[in-house]
Parts: structure tokens; sequence; C-alpha cells
């Protein structure tokens, strides 16, 4: 059943535990993934907690969250393969299933035996692919239980932006290529819900990470994950309807893409559904509302 969260808002206190974008990836650590280089970032004690990042962001989206889950977990995230301070190699045919393969080669390599998951937007997909990966035996890992922010782990009822339906259109080169500033920061921010909108410094790295490396000119070889999701959705909502591991839904309540008919669509299929709705937040709950999400992410811990 849908909780409402009863957290208040974030406090201006908590703005000073925030990292800067530049100590982000000076923390960060680089390792070598089909001759690419991946960025990745590690801390903490405890349980392992892998987040994954969305479309068309980086790991980044979860440094106003990281300070409140280091104390707890060995937090864990990268940047996927063309996206942030990763490689973006320009012809290369970038998939949900590529992206997974990253991850278990990451997770195996550093021999965890057990992990939990907390991942967003195009990091569902690549969730639901592990999960279908562990239902068949092929993971060197157990996946102990996944949290879900919004994404859209059902595709009929994804509801993409104009400009995420003509980049996966026929010219969608066209418009990765000339993306500009102006039309990046008028259709971002229709992504919040009012808890956080971001300032003009905060759009700055966003659009940093996303033109770092010539990302601009890819972001139409990235969103076909919208094609995948339809294509393989057998696949990936039968491995989260078969799951046999805590999950729960944290999500946005005004996002206009994946929001509350997303989780609605997650109550009607999954028995037991565990789903938190935020008020007034948008698709990116960890960076408006991250004391918010880190709240309902212990309690549905807590209740597990």
């Amino acid at each position: 059943m849908e909780q409402e969260s009863p957290v208040a808002l974030d406090k201006p206190t908590v703005l000073s535990r925030e990292i800067t974008l530049e100590a982000w990836q000076q923390k960060g650590q680089w390792f070598n993934y089909d001759g690419h280089a991946i960025f990745s970032r590690m801390e903490g004690q405890g349980e392992a907690l892998v987040l994954i990042h969305g479309y068309p962001t980086a790991s980044w989206d979860w440094s106003r969250l990281w300070p409140y889950l280091t104390p707890h977990y060995r937090v864990m995230a990268l940047d996927m393969l063309g996206f942030g301070f990763s490689d973006k190699p320009a012809n290369r045919r970038y998939s949900i299933d590529d992206q997974a393969d990253l991850h278990q080669g990451w997770l195996e390599g550093l021999g965890l035996k057990r992990v939990h998951l907390m991942v967003h937007d195009y990091g569902c997909s690549v969730a639901q692919e592990l999960l279908a990966r562990q239902q068949e035996g092929r993971l060197g890992f157990t996946i102990a239980s996944v949290c879900f922010l919004n994404g859209a782990l059902f595709p009929e009822v994804h509801r993409p932006l104009l400009v995420q339906r003509l980049l996966s259109g026929p010219i969608g080169g066209l418009v990765s290529r000339g993306m500009s500033r102006r039309t990046f920061d008028v259709q971002f921010r229709r992504l919040f819900g009012g808890c956080h909108w971001p300032s003009q410094a905060e759009l700055d790295n966003f659009w940093y990470l996303l033109t770092y490396n010539n990302g601009r000119g890819i972001l139409h070889r990235l969103i076909r994950f919208m094609e995948e999701r339809r294509c393989h959705r057998n696949r990936w909502v039968g491995a989260l309807l078969r799951a046999e591991m805590p999950t729960a839904v944290i999500f946005g309540r005004t996002d206009p893409i994946s929001g509350v008919a997303m989780a609605r669509r997650y109550q009607e299929l999954v028995s037991n559904a565990d789903a938190c709705g935020l008020p007034r937040v948008g698709h990116y709950p960890h960076y408006e509302a991250p004391q918010q999400v880190f709240t309902a992410y212990q309690a549905f811990r807590s209740h597990h």
C-alpha cells in the first residue's frame, strides 16, 4: 500500500553536507571496461549498497543523498558507459544489457557476494535485467533487496517528454547534436516538483556532465533504452514480478514521466507492494528530497 511521506522538507542546515562536483570527481576511481575508462565512487562501511543512476545524467545525481547513506552502508556508484565522467564512444551500440554486464563485472571483480540496490530511471531497467540474470543463476553475487526510484518499470505507463521522443526518432542524431543549453535547462527543470528547484549553478553541473567528452553527440544512441523496454517487457517485468527479495518504490508524486501512474501500476501487479509517495517531488527524488528518501529507505530496510 502506498504511504505518504511524513517527513518535513529539507532544512537549510542539511545543505552544508552537499558534495561539490569537483570533490565528487576528485574522490572517484577509474577502471577499465571493454577498453573504456569507467568512473566510480565508493565510501562507507557495512552492507554493500549499489546506486545506479538514470538518463541522461550520472552518479553525481546521488551526491545529495550520499552523506546520509555512507554512515550506514558501503555505498557504491559508477557512471555508466556513455554517461558523466566515463568514456563515451561515439559509435557504440549502447544497451541495457551492456550496462548490466558493466555492473556485473564490476561487482564480481570486487569479490562481493551480497548487495542491495537503489536504482533510478534508466538504472531501473539495468536492475531488472540483473534480477532476471539472478533468477537464471547467472550472477556471481546475490541481490538482497531493490529500491526503485522514479523509473519506467512498466513501459505502458511511461510518458516521455517531447525531446525524448524526438531523440529516439529518425532525426534523433540531429536533435542530439543540436541540443542547446537553453533547451536543456527548460526541459530538465520540468522534471522537478517544487521541493527543490535546481539553481543555475546546479544546472551548470548537470550540463557539464552531459556535454563532457562529447556526450551531447550520443544522447540519441543512449535513449534507445526506451525501445528496449518495450521489446524486453516480458523479461524485465517478469523478473520484477518473480522477485523473492524485498522490493520497494519511493517516488516523487509530481514526476511528469514516471510518477504516480507507474507507482499505481506497481501496486496493481506486485504482491504486498511497498510504495512511498513524496509530495512536491518530481523525477529526481534522491536529488530533490534526499532526507525524505533516506528516511523512507531506512523504513523499508527496517521493515524487512
